[in-house]
Order: structure tokens, then sequence, then C-alpha cells
């Protein structure tokens, strides 16, 4: 059985790799004044017990998450945030695009459109080594 204080730096090393350094203190930031625990859970549960499993890539992961964001509707900041994740695991521009595309009949053409929309700057931005 896996630790709480592993699955916490299990949880933290793919945050960062995901997302960058520093956005599991920006997350904790983000909650210290309303609930301080949902960064906790998001650390540990979901990424230290969830994302990192085998049996799913993390380019996979990435792209059933902005999927999930995508038939929601309404996730902005995640399905950007997942976006960029997904690039920064190796998912090319057009696995998000199609990723998305494909929700349009489960979803409805107003959430891809928007979808779409919301992740335009993120995968039409040159490469961090053209930059």
């Amino acid at each position: 059985m896996i630790t709480q204080p592993e699955l916490r730096q299990r949880g933290l090393v793919l945050f960062n790799q995901l997302y960058g350094n520093g956005a599991g203190e920006a997350l904790r930031q983000d909650m210290v004044d309303i609930c301080p625990d949902f960064t906790d859970i998001t650390i540990e549960w979901a990424m230290g017990g969830i994302m990192s499993r085998e049996g799913l890539d993390p380019i996979t992961r990435e792209l059933v998450v902005i999927a999930s964001c995508v038939t929601l509707g309404h996730p902005v900041p995640q399905l950007k945030a997942h976006t960029q994740a997904a690039l920064n695991a190796g998912a090319s521009r057009e696995q998000i695009i199609e990723t998305i595309l494909q929700m349009l009949f489960y979803a409805g053409g107003a959430a891809v459109r928007n979808a779409l929309v919301n992740i335009r700057e993120i995968v039409n931005a040159p490469p961090e080594d053209e930059k």
C-alpha cells in the first residue's frame, strides 16, 4: 500500500511535469483562503493516485480530461490547463484538436466551438524553444 507522503511526492512530481514547476504552489495559493484541502486532494489523490497510475500514458490521460471538459462545457480554466499539460506531455496540436472535434456528436457544436476558441492561443503558440 502506498503511503500518503508517497502519494504526495508522486503527485507533486507529475503535477510539476505537466503544469510546470511551481504549479502546485500556485494551486495552493489559489485555495489557501477558501479550501486548502482541495490542494492536498488534487496533489495526492488526483495526481498521485489517479493520473500517475499505469495503464494509460500521460498524453492519453490528458486527452481524456480535455474531452471531459468539452463535454461539461463550462470548465474553461481546466480545459486550458489540461490543453497545456497535454502539450507538455508530448501531445500534438492535431491530437488535441481531433480530441475536441470528436466530442461534436456527444457535447454538441457549441461546446466544441467554444472549446476550440478557448484553446486557440495555447495550440497556436510557438513552441518554447522558438520563443
